[in-house]
């Protein structure tokens, strides 16, 4: 683990170097459902912001999005349109009209497949906006190892600055940590100085105990970002489960004194909904977690509605989706 940087990097807090793995750590976590679920559920009822606090939150909402395109059918034509969907998230006459026009609003990163790296790195240039990639056998993570740590250095070479990964859930299901623990300690080598976000199949794992143990040991391992889903399974991003993984950063941070970012991945369509994550994220874990370097959106279509309701806070119309075109 020593190998491991441990580099301040431009993000502003200290890359998590991870840790030696603690099974006792990991399986002390008992998470009590009800309460969860009931803590989720309050929050829309005692949270609302309206007008321009609305709009400020919406904004930075769209700087936490990692702009994805996942599709069997992607082409080099699609990814370059979102790129440029990227260099203007929101139309320039919303934001003049909001009087922010001032602002750099760009989104936390574009996420395509390894193939569509170049692509997306040279229509990005001189943006500061970086590349992600899902990497490791995207969306199963079960092709050999071998495999997945070669791609992970084939997308890192390629200009990919940020690597999505994604576990086996079957070593959750069947309680094998030390094998799980050994993959991604290799995946966060092989990434090198690129960030490596641990995507950990949530609604595949069955309960929120096992969320809560996955989550701790990809934190021990040296996951830089924990990630709900791949968005290609049948439950994806819920609030009850974000909320497990939010307390596990908060126990993984108090133990380490390391901060991990969060990514809720998969559903999230609506501006109502991604503010409702942010707040969580400023409740749970305060300010410094409710920034691009900490928490992000997997998401593309999330960007279509926070710019439709831009427009109505600017202007106290809706505009037709087609007006807000993705690629």
């Amino acid at each position: 683990m020593n190998s491991k940087s441990n580099k301040v990097v431009s993000i502003g807090h200290a890359r998590n170097p991870g840790m030696p793995l603690d099974l006792d750590e990991v399986l002390r976590y008992r998470i009590n459902r009800s309460a969860v679920e009931s803590r989720a559920a309050s929050l829309a009822g005692r949270r609302s912001v309206k007008k321009q606090w609305q709009a400020a939150w919406l904004l930075k909402a769209v700087t936490c999005i990692d702009l994805t395109t996942l599709a069997g059918d992607d082409t080099d034509g699609r990814v370059r349109r979102l790129c440029a969907k990227a260099r203007q998230p929101v139309r320039p006459e919303i934001l003049q009209q909001l009087g922010v026009q001032r602002l750099e609003v760009k989104p936390g990163a574009v996420c395509v497949y390894h193939n569509f790296i170049k692509t997306a790195v040279k229509a990005l240039a001189g943006t500061g906006i970086p590349v992600a990639a899902v990497s490791t056998g995207f969306p199963a993570g079960l092709s050999p190892l071998s495999t997945r740590l070669a791609e992970i250095k084939a997308s890192v070479k390629a200009g990919a600055e940020e690597i999505d990964i994604v576990i086996e859930r079957n070593l959750v299901l069947t309680e094998n940590w030390t094998e799980l623990y050994r993959q991604i300690s290799k995946a966060r080598v092989a990434c090198g100085a690129a960030h490596l976000k641990v995507i950990l199949g949530t609604g595949e794992l069955g309960t929120l105990n096992n969320v809560a143990r996955a989550s701790m040991l990809a934190m021990m391992a040296g996951a830089d970002f924990i990630k709900t889903s791949t968005g290609k399974e049948s439950v994806n991003a819920t609030l009850p489960v974000s909320l497990t993984m939010i307390r596990m950063i908060r126990n993984y941070y108090e133990l380490t004194g390391f901060k991990i970012g969060y990514k809720p991945a998969g559903g999230i369509a609506e501006a109502k909904t991604a503010i409702q994550y942010l707040l969580l994220m400023k409740e749970e874990l305060g300010n410094a977690w409710v920034q691009p370097e900490l928490f992000r959106f997997g998401a593309s279509s999330l960007l279509t509605d926070i710019e439709r309701q831009l427009e109505h806070c600017a202007s106290g119309r809706y505009a037709a989706y087609a007006h807000q075109p993705l690629v």
